[in-house]
């Protein structure tokens, strides 16, 4: 579990970059918290530097759309999903718990 941001600085419609390995994105869609890791599946883009529409990412390179909620690709020319995390609120402090990488024990 890391620790992000208090919850009052994370406004709705922005989101917050998070320099792990691989680097994992935080957004505020419409009061909703999300996490997914950072880096486009088509290019090597930061996903926190996209436009964020309800609970869709746009990438800020190419265009391609991924959903928040599944991480799966919504559009090309993405075909791979990203990672996404469960993200928790405890006293006002926005966490991340980190999933496992594919092919690794949780």
């Amino acid at each position: 579990m890391i620790p992000i941001c208090r919850l009052d600085d994370l406004p709705e419609g922005e989101s917050v970059r998070i320099d792990t390995t691989p680097p994992i994105a935080v957004f505020n869609a419409d009061g909703e918290l999300y996490a997914i890791d950072d880096t486009c599946t088509h290019q090597d883009a930061s996903l926190s530097e996209g436009w964020l529409e309800g609970c869709l990412v746009e990438c800020p390179l190419h265009a391609a759309s991924f959903d928040l909620r599944t991480g799966q690709p919504t559009c090309l020319p993405a075909r791979r999903a990203v990672r996404t995390h469960h993200v928790t609120v405890d006293d006002g402090v926005v966490h991340v718990h980190v999933a496992a990488q594919e092919g690794t024990a949780a």
